[in-house]
Parts: C-alpha cells; structure tokens; sequence
C-alpha cells in the first residue's frame, strides 16, 4: 500500500480527483486504533465559482478558511450540530478546492467502528453516508486541518481497481439551493455498492458530459 501524496492532492481538476479518489482506502490511526474503508461516493466542490461550496464567491471565514490551505489537509465541518463531514481539501494554496467522502466500505478495525457507531453488528449503515463514515472512523471537526499526509488520517493506495463502467456520475445529494450548480454531475459512486447513499443507478460515468472547474 502507498500512501497518497502531496502530487495527487495538488491536482488542479477538483472533478477528476473525487473520481479518482474512488476506489482508494481512507485510514485513521487513533490512539492505537486503526480503522479503514474503501472510499466508494465522493462529491467534488469547486471553490468559489461553484454555487454549493462554502467556498462560493470567495467566502472566507474561521470555518472554511481551512479550504484555502494547500492541497492534502482535511476539512472536517459540522452539519446540523450533529453529523462531522470529512472533505480532502485539493489544488494549490488559495484555491479552495474539496472533495467530500460520502461513503466507505469498510476494511479495518471493524469491531472499533461498531464501537464508536454504537451498533451491535456489521450492516451497510455502518459507513453509509458521510456523517456515518467520520463517526466510525473518529473523525471528528477539531480534525479539521490535519495534514493528510500525517500519520492520523491518510489516503492508501493499494492497488486495487474498478471497472471504469461500474463508476457513475450523477448530481450532488442536499445541494438544492446552488440553483443551476445542484445539477452538476460531480458525485460518483460505485454502481450497486450497498455502502452508497442515496440514489445509487447502473448509469455508465461515459455517457454525461463533465464541465470543467
């Protein structure tokens, strides 16, 4: 396994990174305890001019400040007052870039994630949405601007592959208010993954047009 490095994370294509960002393993080593999932949804944001990022018109505030940091920090944020949302903040410094991991399937340290989720035994909700996947990670928004290429919270790549035809491209999930930009086809997901939220459709990722950040 390889740890992703700064050289993926400084990408300049937000779109392309959450696409390729499937498929790789987010770890956590809390404490003596590591966890892990295969990442299988992910939703790019593409900073200010995306009308569903925080980052939207240059917003800059003690929140999201964390966006504008150099590719390869995390970006934890809390949602609702409930749910820790983990985004992998990409491009250059100023360019506030994210991809936010909606969903993961899990590979290590499964028994401390039912722990820390409260669940009696392994089930798809597990790490089935992004408030699900920091929680039975230990994610956590005091996380938020942790370097990524640390020893806490990292990226692997194992080696493994999807068929690219099983990755689909769709609409992001909760982005109504972004007006024209909700209808941007910047989440992907591995068709028929139990672990995938929301609409989950064999739709080939080949047959929609991309815009480009």
């Amino acid at each position: 396994m390889e740890k992703l490095g700064q050289d993926f994370y400084s990408g300049k294509n937000v779109v392309l990174l959450a696409k390729q960002l499937i498929g790789k393993v987010l770890v956590t080593d809390f404490n003596g305890f590591r966890t892990s999932g295969r990442i299988v949804e992910t939703e790019a944001y593409n900073g200010v001019i995306d009308k569903a990022s925080h980052a939207y018109g240059g917003r800059n505030t003690n929140r999201t400040k964390v966006m504008y940091m150099p590719g390869g920090t995390a970006y934890v944020y809390l949602c609702y007052g409930i749910h820790h949302l983990f985004n992998v903040v990409t491009n250059q410094e100023n360019i506030p870039h994210a991809v936010l991991v909606r969903a993961l399937e899990p590979l290590d340290g499964i028994e401390k994630m039912l722990e820390r989720t409260g669940k009696p035994k392994l089930d798809n909700s597990l790490t089935r949405g992004p408030g699900n996947v920091s929680k039975a990670l230990g994610i956590a928004a005091s996380h938020s601007s942790l370097s990524l290429l640390g020893d806490h919270i990292y990226i692997m790549d194992d080696g493994f592959t999807i068929e690219p035809s099983t990755v689909i491209a769709s609409p992001r999930i909760g982005v109504d208010y972004a007006a024209e930009d909700a209808a941007l086809l910047y989440r992907f997901y591995v068709a028929g993954n139990k672990y995938v939220s929301g609409k989950n459709k064999p739709l080939n990722v080949s047959q929609y047009p991309i815009r480009n950040p």
